[in-house]
């Protein structure tokens, strides 16, 4: 029901929201870009987007096909391996931020075992920072994790907001610091959290840090503070805050992202194991940050 080419092309305008942008990145014109689209609606029998000459919106039925085509683009890049035998070989060093820890990630990779059983993977869980360290420097072949406010490299995966979460038993006396749990340097929620507070005036004082999620959720868990993560993976057990809690403020968006070394645009391909990888990461992006 549904044309292949047609799903490419309106997660494309989705993700990049703008039929130039999307135009560009596939090496398309944006009349075939709007024809695609409109090809697709018509299918549907939908709307899927709002547009004038300023913006580009999902309409809520927009939002649901952005699944549908994720999962059935995924679906085509599995079948097509498996019966063209795609035959790859090698060793892929892949870079997971911290936060995947408790996600669908692992079906990601288990998916990639099956279609790719001759690939080696190595797998390294660490800090967004980190990770971008080591694929600079020839450490990683692909990386997913955060980036910092403002930057522009990698694929963009999906944008969630930060939010301040805590355990049940946190308690804070008013008129102290705000007790802080966070992750080391070079973590990118911790210097976006010390930086909003800077700029709000509100006075913290960093209570714990821990270099793995298990140790900032027992912390978290026990009250000793509170951790700026993204909404989209809030550890079970721990809630969100309400808004403006305890003088806190709003944190912002933060963009999760797909990277590959020695390339300056993520270009997913089947013909090697990063770009492989990279495919499914990107197919599955919408319900990636679901917990297991």
């Amino acid at each position: 029901m549904f044309e292949p080419t047609q799903l490419r092309t309106f997660l494309t305008v989705a993700e990049t929201l703008s039929f130039t942008g999307a135009g560009q990145r596939l090496g398309l014109g944006q009349s075939t870009v709007s024809q695609h689209v409109r090809r697709l609606e018509e299918a549907a029998g939908r709307q899927l987007f709002t547009r004038d000459t300023h913006s580009v919106v999902l309409t809520e039925d927009g939002e649901a096909m952005l699944g549908f085509a994720r999962t059935i683009q995924l679906a085509n890049e599995r079948a097509t391996a498996y019966f063209t035998g795609s035959g790859l070989r090698g060793r892929l060093r892949f870079g997971a931020s911290e936060d995947f820890v408790q996600t669908r990630l692992p079906e990601i990779l288990e998916g990639f075992r099956r279609d790719h059983p001759e690939v080696d993977l190595e797998l390294t869980v660490e800090l967004s920072g980190t990770l971008h360290r080591q694929l600079a420097d020839g450490r990683l072949d692909l990386v997913l994790g955060k980036r910092g406010r403002g930057e522009t490299h990698g694929r963009l995966v999906w944008r969630d907001r930060l939010v301040w979460i805590a355990g049940e038993r946190l308690r804070i006396d008013p008129g102290r610091p705000i007790p802080l749990i966070l992750y080391p340097p070079p973590s990118i929620t911790r210097a976006r959290a010390l930086d909003v507070l800077e700029g709000a005036g509100i006075g913290c004082r960093i209570a714990c840090t821990s270099g793995s999620l298990s140790g900032v959720r027992a912390a978290a868990l026990a009250g000793l503070g509170v951790v700026p993560h993204a909404h989209g993976l809030i550890p079970p057990g721990l809630r969100q805050l309400p808004p403006r809690a305890y003088g806190l403020p709003e944190l912002g968006d933060v963009d999760f992202v797909l990277l590959r070394a020695r390339q300056g645009r993520m270009r997913p391909e089947a013909r090697d194991p990063a770009g492989a990888l990279a495919s499914a990461v990107l197919a599955a992006g919408g319900w990636l940050h679901q917990p297991m």
